[in-house]
């Protein structure tokens, strides 16, 4: 059975298990289902991170906006989803940090880098990426940069207010400015940012290029504790995303129940290849007379259960 058919029948595999067992929903939510989970205000930390990124900057996270935008979830699921989103990111980090992180001589990309993307547009891949983000920064012993990697989308950089600074396309652009200066610190103990940078015309071909490779690796350098999360493109609608998947130890596909079709997973999975290692995320997964929003999330040998939430 090839991996594109096991990933494929172990998520349904995790829809089917969370219908049976999933509990009574929560009142519906105005705004739009989506996928996984933010963790709330649980006593972040507000210490200004400066020994990874420019210490002449500082990023104000505004969870209120955040949530506004419809990419954190209401305050009423965020207890839940905030256990749901520490379930997803143990084995990302497992895989990255502990036993079965595979040892450098075998690996085409550090495991410590991790790629979000979704088969087409609308499955909610920039909201998990957010979140996820949001969750790994949470962790004692590691932080995280999150970058914005889908230049004609780039939601990332929009929602967190730094699309005018510079960064990764211009990072790709000239080689010789340094890496660190385009990280940004968050007043989010543990997270940093890099926005996606100017516009260019050839944002594709920069992100495609062999530049790109050392930008990840001079980020992953920056701290041996450090995740590298980036929001990519779309796998089927762009092909600087094919390229992206090749240059990551990890991948999450976020899949969009009953509207992402399921040949487009099958090509997206196909497009990745054997080379990162791949999760899946299941996302408006609907239940019961189209009430609440379930998702379900696989990662190697084990799927997890599901819960509400909503997205963009």
């Amino acid at each position: 059975m090839s991996i594109v058919e096991r990933a494929l029948k172990r998520l349904q595999q995790s829809s089917q298990a969370a219908a049976e067992a999933a509990r009574p929903p929560a009142a519906p939510v105005q705004r739009k289902a989506g996928p996984a989970a933010s963790p709330p205000r649980m006593g972040r930390e507000t210490v200004v991170q400066q020994q990874i990124g420019n210490p002449e900057k500082s990023i104000h996270i505004d969870f209120d906006q955040l949530r506004r935008a419809g990419l954190l979830p209401p305050d009423h699921q965020q207890r839940e989803i905030a256990h749901q989103y520490r379930l997803l990111k143990r084995p990302i980090l497992k895989y990255a940090f502990g036993a079965d992180a595979p040892p450098a001589e075998s690996r085409a990309a550090s495991p410590r880098t991790l790629m979000v993307t979704s088969a087409l547009p609308g499955e909610g891949k920039t909201f998990t990426a957010i979140n996820l983000a949001l969750s790994l920064a949470l962790e004692k012993d590691h932080s995280v940069v999150l970058v914005d990697g889908d230049a004609p989308k780039p939601h990332v950089s929009q929602a967190f207010g730094i699309g005018s600074e510079p960064g990764l396309l211009d990072l790709l652009i000239n080689p010789a400015m340094q890496v660190k200066s385009a990280v940004l610190p968050t007043d989010v103990r543990g997270l940093y940012l890099l926005p996606i940078g100017r516009r260019s015309e050839s944002a594709t071909e920069l992100l495609a290029s062999a530049r790109m490779r050392q930008v990840i690796d001079e980020l992953e350098r920056l701290d041996d504790n450090l995740i590298v999360l980036l929001d990519s493109p779309p796998i089927l609608l762009t092909s600087e995303a094919q390229v992206l998947a090749s240059l990551f130890g990890q991948a999450v596909v976020v899949v969009r129940a009953g509207g992402t079709p399921q040949q487009a997973v099958v090509d997206a999975l196909g497009l990745i290849g054997e080379g990162p290692h791949v999760g899946l995320v299941l996302n408006q997964a609907l239940h019961d007379n189209n009430v609440g929003g379930y998702y379900g999330y696989g990662y190697g040998d084990g799927f997890l259960d599901s819960t509400q939430a909503e997205a963009k």
